[in-house]
């Protein structure tokens, strides 16, 4: 090939087939700088810089926009979403037995109301709180809730 038609074919690779000047090069049997200098003596150049810019930005949106529709940004947000769903559980597990027992019993109670109960280490029972005011059928001491071969371990209620 002379140096016009390696010019022209330059030109038109990069301008028509929108090819970048490292992937021009091996075809021509040229260094990327060369391409790169032929290129930027052309009066399309900038516009062609334009379009190319203009490509990049629209795939890197597309590319972004698929990304975060599956991004956790940090494990904070991972963990809040996991206990929601333990939550969820929770809540339709008791749902289930409070709609079924017309009677629910001391344990169950004073799970659902753990806030109102203070753990006596003694005896290990839960005891209500002074000066939380219920009625009558709230249970003031839940007896024997923790096994002695658990009070080491995590379990702390007994069925």
């Amino acid at each position: 090939m002379e140096a016009d038609e390696v010019k022209q074919e330059i030109i038109r690779l990069y301008y028509e087939e929108h090819k970048r000047p490292s992937e021009i090069a091996p075809i021509i049997e040229k260094t990327p700088q060369y391409v790169s200098k032929i290129v930027t003596k052309d009066k399309r150049y900038k516009n062609e810089k334009k379009y190319k810019k203009k490509q990049s930005l629209e795939k890197k949106k597309a590319y972004n926009r698929e990304y975060y529709k599956t991004y956790v940004r940090n494990s904070k947000e991972k963990e809040d979403k996991e206990e929601y769903y333990k939550l969820l559980a929770t809540i339709n597990r008791d749902n289930e037995i409070l709609s079924i027992k017309t009677e629910i019993s001391d344990i169950d109670f004073a799970k659902w109301n753990r806030s109102i109960f203070g753990y006596a280490k003694k005896t290990s029972n839960l005891v209500l709180k002074k000066g939380i005011k219920v009625t009558s059928d709230v249970p003031r001491v839940v007896k024997n809730i923790v096994h002695a071969s658990s009070i080491r371990s995590l379990k702390v209620y007994s069925n």
